[in-house]
């Protein structure tokens, strides 16, 4: 059986207020609504943000470095795809072409992501993990409600991924959760 991919665009990368020095990196999915958060180390998340900025330094990251070597040995990077979800931590793929030949290598999310923007390469993920690993869209409600009966759907929608979360111990997500639901109380 094929599952379906869908790409995945980074949408925002912040500090982690759950864990001390971590971050998290939300996707978004392109051409569609749902959002996808990973929480990252601190150096993964600054090879991330200098990619998103476009800002080079002087000297080359490891993700740099290896998109070196490939590239000096002819060898080009097809695809990222993230193919697992166990307890918060994202498994990922990266799928090589050298010649005829195609690999498949295990890495870590953060690190295939760093290294997927420096080659232009897509980052996709198979289209029921990302629905069973989703957050709810702030927006998804329809135009026609009031704004206090989207708050309160909203609200609704986020204690129940809360829950979910928690019952199947995604305590990354249940956090990234919770912080959505104070952000709906903040005037």
């Amino acid at each position: 059986m094929d599952r379906k991919k869908i790409e995945l665009q980074v949408y925002s990368l912040s500090a982690s207020h759950e864990q001390n020095g971590a971050y998290n990196l939300l996707f978004t999915e392109v051409g569609g609504r749902r959002q996808l958060p990973v929480i990252i180390g601190a150096s993964e998340a600054q090879a991330i943000a200098l990619e998103l900025r476009g800002i080079h330094p002087s000297r080359p990251l490891t993700h740099a470095l290896f998109a070196s070597v490939l590239d000096a040995l002819g060898v080009r990077l097809l695809r990222v795809l993230i193919y697992k979800a166990e307890k918060g931590i994202f498994y990922t793929y990266i799928y090589l072409r050298s010649g005829e030949i195609l690999l498949r290598i295990d890495s870590r999310t953060s690190d295939a992501v760093a290294l997927a923007l420096h080659m232009g390469a897509p980052v996709l993920i198979y289209d029921d993990l990302l629905q069973r690993e989703c957050i709810p869209p702030m927006d998804e409600e329809p135009a026609e409600l009031s704004e206090e009966e989207l708050l309160k759907q909203n609200e609704e929608a986020l204690k129940a991924a809360l829950q979910k979360a928690i019952d199947e111990e995604n305590y990354e997500q249940a956090a990234v959760l919770r912080d959505r639901l104070r952000q709906l109380h903040i005037p």
